[in-house]
């Protein structure tokens, strides 16, 4: 796609290092903050997903940094393969499985992400559920009731849709819509956008709403309209 590899991972890691600085001053409440991160690993992904799979690894380092936040790596692809990995606060062993990740062709499963999630909060409560895509093939009224259903039980949707497909923004924003979640698009350029919306949903997770104001008022438009999302 045109994208500078090695531009872009030095940007991200000068990027990652200032919000690991930064994350430190969040407020968390330790051990209740649960976030499932999941990400679609069908082969449509496959040309951006080296640079893509650096930014999100390095992301799963700001559990530390945020104290209290427990994630849950997730993806799906080929013919019907789903993966959840246990729950961690440390991100080595999160790492490892990053890096062993290969897309595959298929078809999307944001129906099983979503039923997933529900039984996972059934035995201890999420704060919500990230998901890094490109598409959402299933049916719109089966994931609509899906999404309705974490929404009942506060688990909001954060839907960050990579590229611009017109239909997926729709579902997507519906999806968030329904959930209490919020929605935003990128590409693979925006490593500094990305990393932004990510930090923004980790201080959601650890501490509320309070702390997502505290960390937009100086972030980027993106952010500010996440916040205005979960407010609505």
């Amino acid at each position: 796609m045109g994208v500078d590899r090695g531009q872009l991972s030095v940007s991200s890691r000068n990027e990652i290092a200032a919000f690991l600085k930064s994350a430190s001053n969040l407020p968390v409440r330790p051990h209740d903050a649960r976030l499932i991160f999941a990400l679609d690993a069908t082969a449509s992904r496959q040309p951006t997903w080296d640079i893509a799979t650096e930014l999100q690894a390095e992301m799963f380092g700001t559990a530390n940094a945020l104290g209290g936040l427990s994630l849950q790596l997730c993806y799906f692809r080929g013919l019907g393969e789903f993966f959840a990995s246990d729950w961690h606060e440390k991100s080595d062993s999160l790492l490892q499985l990053m890096a062993g990740i290969q897309c595959q062709a298929g078809a999307t499963q944001l129906e099983k992400l979503f039923r997933h999630a529900l039984r996972e909060n059934g035995a201890q409560r999420l704060k919500g559920i990230v998901f890094i895509g490109d598409s959402a093939e299933e049916s719109v009224d089966v994931l609509a009731q899906a999404a309705g259903k974490l929404g009942m039980l506060n688990v909001p949707l954060f839907l960050f849709q990579e590229r611009g497909d017109p239909q997926t923004r729709a579902v997507f924003k519906e999806l968030c819509r329904l959930s209490g979640g919020a929605y935003s698009q990128f590409d693979a350029a925006s490593a500094a956008q990305l990393k932004e919306l990510l930090q923004a949903v980790a201080a959601y997770a650890a501490g509320g709403l309070k702390a997502l104001r505290q960390f937009s008022a100086g972030a980027s438009g993106e952010v500010r309209l996440l916040e205005q999302q979960l407010r609505a």
